[in-house]
C-alpha cells in the first residue's frame, strides 16, 4: 500500500508535466501562428504600398515624358517657323547701310543736283524696294511708324520733339526702321515723339509774335 501512496504523486506530478509541457506547446504554436499572421498582414500592405509607388513614379514617368514631347514639338515648330530669325536680324543691317549711304549721297554738296547722284539714288531706292519685298515674302514686315501712338512693344523712343499741333506720344520722326517676324519683334523701331511746348516756349513764340507785329506797324 506504500508503494502505491508513494508512486501515486510521482504520476500525478509526471501528468502535469506533460499537460503544462502541451499547454507550452499549444501557446508556442499560437503565438508562431499569430506572428505568421502579423507578417502576412505586413507583406500585404507592403505589397500594397509598393504597387501605389509604382503607380506613382509611372504617372510621373508618364507626365514628364509628355512634357518633353510637347516641349520637342514646340521647338521643332519654333525651328520652322523661326529658324531664319538670326540671319533675319543680322540681314536689317544691309538696309540701315542702304539707307545710310542714301543720305550721305543726298547732303554731298558736291553731288547736288547733279544727274549722277539723281541716277545713283533711283537705283539705291530700286535695291531698297527690292530688299523689303524679299522679306515680306518671307513673312518679315516694317513696323508702321510715323503719325502712329507710342507703342512699347513696337517702337523705343529716342527724343522728343516739341510740336503744338500733336498730340503728346504721338511719333513724329522715324530715327531707324523696325521690323517684326510674324509675330516676333525683330528689332524696335527707334523714334522721336511729340510732346506739348513748355511755357517759356509759349511766351516767347508770343513775344516774337508780337515783336512782328510792332515791326509791321512801324513800317506803317
Amino acid at each position: 500500500m506504500e508503494k502505491e501512496e508513494n508512486s501515486s504523486p510521482k504520476i500525478k506530478k509526471e501528468n502535469l508535466d506533460k499537460k503544462s509541457e502541451k499547454d507550452n506547446s499549444n501557446l508556442k504554436s499560437e503565438q508562431e501562428e499569430n506572428k505568421t499572421e502579423i507578417l502576412s498582414k505586413k507583406n500585404e500592405l507592403s505589397t500594397e504600398d509598393r504597387i501605389k509607388d509604382l503607380e506613382d513614379k509611372l504617372t510621373r514617368t508618364y507626365a514628364e515624358m509628355e512634357n518633353q514631347r510637347r516641349r520637342f514639338e514646340r521647338e521643332k515648330d519654333d525651328a520652322f517657323e523661326y529658324g531664319g530669325f538670326a540671319f533675319a536680324r543680322e540681314a536689317l543691317n544691309l538696309i540701315d547701310n542702304l539707307v545710310r549711304s542714301k543720305i550721305s549721297l543726298e547732303n554731298d554738296e558736291k553731288l547736288k543736283n547733279t544727274e549722277a547722284l539723281k541716277k545713283t539714288t533711283e537705283h539705291l531706292e530700286v535695291v531698297y524696294k527690292d530688299m523689303i519685298s524679299i522679306l515680306k515674302k518671307n513673312n518679315i514686315e516694317e513696323i508702321k511708324s510715323i503719325d502712329q501712338k507710342l507703342d512699347p512693344n513696337f517702337h523705343q523712343a529716342m527724343m522728343e520733339i516739341e510740336d503744338e499741333n500733336k498730340d503728346p506720344g504721338i511719333i513724329v520722326q522715324e530715327i531707324q526702321k523696325g521690323f517684326v517676324m510674324k509675330d516676333r519683334l525683330l528689332r524696335p523701331a527707334l523714334v522721336a515723339v511729340s510732346k506739348k511746348p513748355t511755357k517759356k516756349d509759349e511766351e516767347s513764340e508770343e513775344v516774337k509774335k508780337d515783336e512782328k507785329n510792332q515791326s509791321k506797324t512801324d513800317e506803317n
